[in-house]
């Protein structure tokens, strides 16, 4: 990464700031926050966009090596629907459109590809609205696309990859209505945040938490503004199918969140403090929450104070839900877009010593990100490094053709001649969705599973025998007379996943009907 020329523009404010703007209406009607005025430098553009090339071409690169993640199989085979059980119906009709004209890992990745480097554009001009120049935005723009979660969900098609845009961009608004006391700005950030819930619901507690920062911190005064009015309401449209949804179906978004915290809780709240470290990376950390302290400390960012409730919120809902840990990633990135303000303007206070300091941290931190994050070491040496216990999407990514091979061999062992074919129960959607992607082309029926949105469908009445993938085998032996296991999946390059070593049993004399027993195998997690 070059920074030559934005330490130049940094150090002589007519040429970094040329064709600046005053920021804030209330500074030039001498209204009340014109005390809170900064100046918008110029864009950046070069830096930035050489970072978003850099981001694309690593990801693109990248984007074929491994597999399939499990919750890229799992979207790959549900129907295309309003919504789901476990989520909102964006990601799954995305991953559906476009596996139907490619059927590969790469192709579905593209969306998480250009939404990682929209968000490099989002979080350096978040840097440029509080007043960050060239060297700034150039900070905000590298740190943050070779950071270690942008990068892993820059990497996989999932829900995630979306919102890490959504988050920021939300922000990136808010802070634009805030910093330029010019309300208008809050109807954008509503068609996004309204726009998410097709995605996942989680944006209305980053919402939740500007709003509550607005009323404790102010400026209250646009709690009252007509565009934070529109904003709302359009917002609230938008959002209107995801809530019909939940309604009609008895709002099943509760009961997954439940499930989810009945089984990740207690470790969620004891990693999510340590995650919060490493999301973005540990040398990064200072960056991050130079930004927080600033947004509380810093005269001229008074009117964005809000946000730092908003990450107070979403790290105390993190902890009270106990679902996943990654959740704050979006607002961690905009405080790090804040952050890279006062560290710029720190690293160019002393000559060369310092920025060499920042520049390299960064470099650093890329350099393990990408390991960390990304396809980027041989799959056959992944058990030999502490990769895959770093990063569980890595994996989530490795096996799946030869378990589904390993499973197709036992299938072939249970046909016998005359009687119905038998069917074939998956634990879990990665093995459902793995059989569904692999599976034809050995010879292997359609799969049914009882997890999350796939329990829908049971097997035929004239299914009595069945081939029981993993962890349900147990399940199984109690309605079945029999079950035999005639084999364990092995992913032959021994890493550590949620498959490796599980059985894969025949089990034959089913002791009632489907209706009276599939019940038992469908599971919310």
């Amino acid at each position: 990464m070059t920074t030559a020329r934005a330490a130049r523009d940094e150090a002589s404010p007519g040429r970094a700031e040329r064709g600046a703007a005053p920021l804030g209406r209330a500074a030039r009607e001498g209204a009340p926050g014109a005390e809170s005025s900064v100046t918008r430098p110029a864009v950046a553009w070069r830096p930035v966009g050489a970072a978003v090339l850099a981001l694309v071409v690593v990801l693109t690169v990248t984007s074929a090596r491994y597999g399939y993640h499990r919750d890229e199989l799992y979207f790959r085979m549900l129907e295309p629907a309003w919504g789901y059980v476990d989520q909102p119906p964006l990601t799954p009709l995305l991953v559906q459109a476009i596996s139907g004209v490619v059927d590969e890992a790469w192709a579905i990745r593209v969306p998480a590809t250009l939404c990682a480097a929209a968000t490099v554009v989002v979080v350096a001009l978040l840097a440029r609205e509080l007043g960050g120049g060239a060297g700034a935005q150039t900070l905000a723009a590298w740190g943050y696309a070779f950071a270690v979660l942008p990068l892993a969900f820059g990497h996989l098609m999932l829900t995630s990859a979306i919102d890490q845009l959504v988050w920021p961009a939300v922000l990136l608004f808010a802070v634009r209505a805030l910093q330029r006391d010019d309300d208008r700005w809050w109807v954008p950030a509503g068609v996004v945040a309204g726009l998410a819930t097709s995605n996942k619901l989680l944006v209305g507690v980053l919402v939740a938490g500007l709003l509550l920062g607005l009323a404790v911190l102010g400026p209250r005064r646009h709690l009252r503004s007509r565009g934070l009015l529109v904003g709302a309401a359009v917002a609230a449209v938008l959002a209107l199918p995801a809530i019909v949804y939940q309604a009609a179906n008895g709002f099943p978004q509760l009961a997954m969140g439940a499930a989810l915290g009945e089984s990740n809780a207690g470790d969620v709240r004891l990693d999510m403090w340590w995650f919060l470290l490493v999301m973005l990376g540990p040398l990064l950390v200072p960056v991050w929450v130079a930004g927080l302290v600033a947004l509380l400390r810093r005269p001229a960012w008074r009117p964005s104070r809000c946000v730092a409730v908003a990450f107070a919120v979403v790290v105390a809902f993190t902890f009270a839900a106990g679902s996943q840990p990654y959740y704050p990633v979006g607002v961690v990135g905009a405080l790090f877009a804040a952050g890279s303000v006062p560290v710029w303007e720190w690293a160019t206070r002393a000559g060369r010593s310092r920025r060499a300091l920042v520049v390299g941290g960064v470099l650093a931190n890329a350099a393990v990100a990408v390991v960390v994050s990304l396809p980027a070491l041989p799959e056959e040496r992944l058990a030999e490094t502490p990769v895959p216990a770093m990063n569980g999407t890595v994996g989530d990514q490795v096996g799946w053709p030869r378990y589904v091979e390993q499973v197709a061999a036992v299938y072939e062992g249970a046909v016998e001649d005359g009687a119905a074919a038998p069917a074939i129960i998956a634990t879990n959607y990665g093995e459902a969705g793995a059989i569904a992607r692999f599976g034809p082309d050995l010879g292997l029926p359609a799969p049914y599973s009882g997890h999350n949105a796939l329990s829908g469908a049971a097997p035929p009445e004239d299914a009595d025998v069945v081939v029981v993938v993993g962890e349900q085998v147990e399940l199984a032996r109690r309605v079945f007379d029999s079950c035999e296991v005639r084999a364990r999946l092995d992913n032959d390059v021994d890493v550590d996943n949620e498959e490796q070593g599980v059985p894969v049993a025949v089990c034959a004399g089913r002791s009632s009907s489907w209706a009276e027993i599939w019940p038992l195998f469908a599971h919310l997690d």
